[in-house]
């Protein structure tokens, strides 16, 4: 992670504490839907919020948007750099500009003069999809790297270097190297993610592996993982990756479960899924293990605080690797949820 610590309103990015983002995706200027997004968001646990500002109303909305929200507000910005200053007007704590399309030399220029002034930082998103051309004959991976030294290089030019680099691509094999390239060569926080990652399920998969790979690397600061579904659920999944990773700093209930085979004696699946759905929203560091029968029961379980182990009519529930309660298998939710408010 990176060493440099960049404020982004009242979070510190690099400092060794992952942070989780998302993005809205209503109409900016539709401020009532956007706030209470935002705030769903904020209830989930995303701790930065992106916001598209592709027009002047976009950039007016953040003013009542931000007012109304408790995390920072970034600004999604593309081909105007006009529109970067409006929005840091209107209280974006952070902006997001594209090298590939955001315009001329000058006017980047101008535009990190006039945040540095304002004390509000800039993240640099290099896209493998909307790559400048000068850079496409590197290839993929050192023309994103290069793309994003190129504008860093130009901000330190300016005397700015509240600096936060994303090398997103929709390939995780360019994605992934082009952060270990890039790590190599500045000490900036990274924002991580895949692009266009694609619908819930295959969408989950490669920024699993992508934010996954680079964080045991010791790469990224923050994290959105990017669906086609709706944003709560990229806030989830980002907790499950840090929590896989261990690497998520708040307390959680984790579930274990056996893939079940022909012992199984009970709908692990079904027991599980409920548990985990209860648990969902309860902040203690917990650790539940929901096996399908005694053979793969406490010895499986090791390290779990308490759990079930199934049996045909009744099972096992033990705690801190010792049986506690022989109970019919209609009780075991009860006595779970029993231990889990007890805890």
């Amino acid at each position: 992670m990176s060493k440099k610590i960049v404020k982004v309103g009242n979070l510190e990015i690099g400092n060794g504490n992952i942070v989780i983002q998302s993005m809205t995706n209503t109409k900016t200027t539709d401020v009532e839907g956007t706030i209470k997004q935002i705030l769903e968001l904020e209830k989930a646990g995303c701790e930065i919020i992106r916001c598209s500002v592709p027009t002047k109303e976009s950039a007016y909305a953040l003013k009542d948007i931000v007012k109304s929200v408790h995390i920072p507000v970034v600004a999604d910005i593309h081909f105007s750099s006009e529109l970067a200053i409006l929005a840091a007007e209107n209280g974006a704590a952070k902006i997001r500009i594209n090298p590939g399309n955001i315009g001329s030399l000058e006017k980047v220029k101008y535009l990190a003069s006039f945040l540095k002034e304002r004390n509000i930082p800039i993240r640099i998103g290099v896209n493998g999809g909307s790559l400048d051309k000068k850079f496409k004959h590197l290839g993929v991976v050192d023309g994103m790297v290069e793309s994003a030294l190129e504008h860093v290089h130009l901000l330190e030019d300016c005397n700015f270097d509240d600096i936060i680099i994303s090398c997103k691509s929709s390939n995780v094999f360019n994605m992934i190297n082009a952060y270990r390239k890039l790590s190599q060569k500045v000490d900036y926080p990274m924002h991580i993610g895949v692009t266009e990652a694609g619908t819930y399920k295959q969408g989950l998969i490669k920024n699993a592996i992508g934010i996954g790979g680079l964080l045991v690397d010791g790469i990224g600061d923050t994290i959105r993982v990017s669906l086609t579904d709706e944003p709560v659920k990229e806030v989830y999944a980002a907790q499950d990756i840090l929590k896989a990773c261990n690497m998520y700093n708040h307390p959680y209930c984790e579930i274990i479960s056996c893939p079940t085979c022909a012992r199984t004696e009970i709908s692990v699946q079904k027991y599980a899924e409920e548990i985990e759905n209860y648990c969902k929203d309860i902040n203690k560091n917990i650790k539940i293990a929901v096996m399908g029968c005694i053979v793969n029961g406490i010895g499986e379980s090791e390290g779990a605080d308490f759990g079930v182990a199934g049996g045909k009519d009744h099972s096992m529930i033990f705690k801190d690797g010792k049986e506690i309660a022989i109970v019919k298998n209609e009780e075991i939710l009860d006595r779970i949820k029993e231990l889990i408010n007890n805890f």
